[in-house]
């Protein structure tokens, strides 16, 4: 009788233990306890804040940051105070977009200045689909 209950005590620590380590891993990988957000497309802006086209590009890329929240990751890297992003990224020129897709793979480059309507035509180009936003109320 003493080895059965050390049996079933062994198998429900177990069953413990594990059930413990799979919630605490999905814990871990989302956020408040609900499932992981959606990839979403990226646009990363190389540039630096010094730079005048790279300046050029701020407006834009805020534009585009909030026009298209929650179906675009908009982002911005000053390569002057962060080189190793440069080397990483391989670029040769600012400011540089680089475009990726959902699953994070790069699809587009561009070096230069880069109007809004430019950049959501290379998305569409590249088979990324972006809503139109909302237009302002009169």
């Amino acid at each position: 009788m003493k080895s059965n209950w050390f049996k079933v005590s062994v198998a429900l620590v177990a069953v413990l233990i594990v059930a413990f380590a799979i919630t605490s891993g999905y814990a871990a990988n989302s956020k408040n306890g609900r499932a992981p957000a959606k990839q979403l497309p990226k646009l990363l802006d190389l540039g630096a804040t010094k730079c005048v086209p790279c300046k050029m590009m701020v407006p834009v890329l805020d534009e585009l940051a909030k026009d298209y929240k929650g179906q675009l990751d908009v982002q911005f890297i000053d390569v002057w105070k962060d080189p190793d992003s440069a080397k990483k990224y391989k670029v040769q020129s600012i400011p540089t977009q680089i475009f990726f897709d959902a699953k994070g793979k790069e699809v587009f480059r561009h070096v230069g200045y880069f109007p809004k309507d430019d950049i959501v035509k290379a998305f569409k180009d590249h088979g990324i689909k972006l809503k139109e936003p909302a237009k302002p109320k009169k």
